[in-house]
């Protein structure tokens, strides 16, 4: 078990990513609503959350209007249901950046679990027992736990054996259960990887949080939904959550609001764009992997979204020679490649980890990456092996000792 604290030696982030191309179909919708003066009702209005519902249907999760709330963003809805559901928050190590600042600001202790060998995204469930153990011991009280069917930052999806052992032993420590699904769409091969929430396995005691600018928007466009039960427990939960996004004021764009609508529905042209980005972070992951792993750093196979989890302690010596002896060295050195160092996911900062993601790859220009969408072979555009060529004689030349 490990409590986290601030980060030792606060650093800004990377540049964002200029982002895939935005749909024309999207823009036109916004464009459409830009001059909505009327604001959009805090939770969002009616037909946004019935779309809300059809996305779900779709996903096998049965849901009423009644039982969803927007928000303009993930870090908003996260906020308000620390505030909502009180006490201590249980996360993952390694995690979302996301999870963990929401709780800090609260002044909520954040007590992280370890995730299994086999994927990321959940904690090993006997390490989670031990976790909300020591925590109590301390004197705190966890409420929450957070984790990921389809994790950022490893790239991995849990087994559903592994998945049913955490959600048993959460519902078992009394723990709601916030369920991150925002990137269970870009499964790079859907016949080989199986996602099943924690809501189809624990209904009563599951959140379901989704960031759709993983799948749906674009990624400037703040918008994302959270499915509460549908039990008194899950009432009294989202009415606190109203509340507390109340405090902050913190609706949806009334416009955006209008576009999100349009892409909830799922139209043909949304569902064409989420299948082809899905495709390409997957050949792109895939070579990322095999350029980490060829260097000799560890790294679970990514299943899904756009990033991996590198873990370079097997080559700490001849790293150590170049003076690269924690992540934020490591982040440094890979910065060309969007790297950042595990300590900004809850790993110890010791310790050699990076995530790597494909938006590095991509290209600097929407032009650029308007054609590795459209390519049949990503890794065939010259803008994309030059990256690749350049990672891996920059691994080369920091992992090869010295002696030869």
């Amino acid at each position: 078990m490990q409590r986290t604290a601030p980060d030792p030696r606060p650093e800004p982030d990377p540049d964002p990513p200029v982002g895939l191309p935005v749909l024309p179909e999207l823009a036109a919708h916004l464009a459409a609503a830009a001059d909505r003066t009327e604001a959009e009702p805090l939770g969002g209005a009616a037909p946004l959350r019935t779309a809300a519902c059809g996305y779900w249907e779709r996903r096998g999760l049965v849901t009423t209007p009644d039982r969803v709330l927007a928000a303009p963003g993930v870090p908003a809805l996260l906020l308000a249901l620390y505030a909502a559901a009180g006490g201590a928050v249980v996360l993952p190590r390694p995690c979302s950046a996301s999870y963990a600042p929401p709780a800090r600001l609260l002044g909520r202790p954040v007590h992280l679990a370890p995730v299994p060998a086999e994927s990321g995204g959940v904690p090993d469930p006997f390490a989670l027992l031990e976790t909300v153990r020591r925590a109590r011991m301390h004197g705190d009280t966890p409420r929450v736990l957070v984790l990921s069917v389809a994790d950022d930052p490893t790239g991995t999806c849990p087994a559903p054996e592994q998945l049913h052992e955490v959600c048993e032993a959460a519902a078992d420590e009394g723990l709601w259960v916030i369920s991150d699904e925002s990137r269970r769409d870009l499964l790079h091969d859907p016949h080989d990887t199986v996602v099943l929430s924690p809501a189809e396995m624990l209904p009563d005691g599951v959140v379901v949080l989704t960031d759709l600018r993983a799948t749906l928007v674009p990624a400037s466009w703040p918008a994302a939904l959270a499915r509460f039960p549908g039990t008194d427990r899950g009432a009294v939960l989202q009415a606190a959550v109203l509340d507390a996004l109340a405090a902050v004021r913190t609706p949806l764009p009334g416009p955006l609001a209008c576009a999100v609508t349009h892409a909830l529905g799922e139209p043909e042209e949304v569902r064409t764009r989420t299948a082809t980005v899905a495709r390409v972070y997957g050949t792109l992951a895939a070579a990322l992997h095999h350029t980490v792993t060829e260097a000799g750093a560890v790294c679970r196979p990514p299943h899904s979204g756009s990033h991996l989890y590198a873990d370079f302690e097997p080559l700490r010596r001849p790293l150590g020679a170049r003076g690269i002896v924690e992540s934020h060295g490591l982040e440094r050195k890979l910065a060309p490649w969007a790297a950042r160092g595990g300590h900004h996911f809850g790993d110890a900062p010791g310790a050699l980890r990076v995530r790597l993601g494909v938006e590095a790859l991509l290209g600097a220009d929407r032009e650029q990456r308007g054609r590795a969408l459209a390519a049949p072979d990503p890794l065939e555009l010259p803008h994309i092996t030059e990256v690749l060529t350049a990672l891996s004689r920059a691994l080369a030349g920091l992992t090869t000792s010295a002696d030869g």
